[in-house]
């Protein structure tokens, strides 16, 4: 749907008064991986159904690559109605924090969408939160410890795994991360997702190639 047609859909839809602007809550931590989030949050904020926020447990975080983020929400100010979950990884998911824990595992209850990429998903892993889902991540053998990682045999050794409401992804596959995070929440339809992902996977010349010029 071309973006004109979806902003005036909005604007129908404000105006009945049935509209809500949909959210998706970034959690990121001290040393989060930048990169990893980067396309999914700039293909969502840039659409007018949807809104992002970031969430963390303090204040004020920095990232991998010497970002400073100043987020939107603490831990206890998290809402209880989430859109879309998405748990960035990077270099502090050891930690342990129950809080977190609830939230995620509440979320993945009520079928609500999860993505998680990295570090992110080990924290799933030794949190028993991966239980009943199909996944991937980084490597297992990271997880041999984690007492409460029970379904060793669901583990796809690809770069991004779906299942139910719950995307997974190593830290290698920000692009297949974003692309099936779209998919699961139909933000387009999937061959404009594939479209638009292509756009960075291939490079411009090569899309052109393939599509033609997205500018001209």
């Amino acid at each position: 749907m071309i973006p004109l047609i979806r902003l005036l859909i909005v604007i129908f839809y404000m105006v009945k008064g049935d509209f809500k602007l949909r959210t998706a809550i970034f959690f990121i931590l001290d040393e989060y991986a930048d990169w990893e989030g980067a396309y999914l949050s700039s293909q969502l904020n840039q659409d007018q159904e949807w809104k992002v926020k970031t969430a963390s447990i303090k204040k004020e975080v920095i990232s991998i690559g010497g970002f400073k983020t100043v987020v939107d929400y603490q831990l206890e100010q998290i809402p209880n109605n989430i859109d879309l979950l998405v748990l960035i990884g990077g270099n502090s998911w050891s930690l342990e924090n129950n809080n977190l824990r609830v939230i995620i595992k509440n979320q993945l209850k009520l079928n609500k969408p999860v993505g998680a990429i990295c570090g992110a998903v080990d924290y799933l892993a030794k949190n028993g939160l991966l239980t009943s889902f199909k996944h991937t991540g980084n490597t297992q053998y990271l997880w041999k410890n984690f007492e409460d990682y029970q379904n060793t045999d669901d583990f796809i050794g690809k770069q991004v795994v779906r299942d139910q409401n719950l995307v997974t992804a190593n830290g290698t596959a920000p692009m297949e991360f974003t692309q099936m995070v779209l998919k699961m929440i139909h933000f387009k339809n999937n061959t404009q997702i594939d479209k638009d992902i292509d756009l960075y996977k291939l490079g411009f010349y090569q899309y052109c190639t393939k599509y033609g010029n997205p500018f001209s």
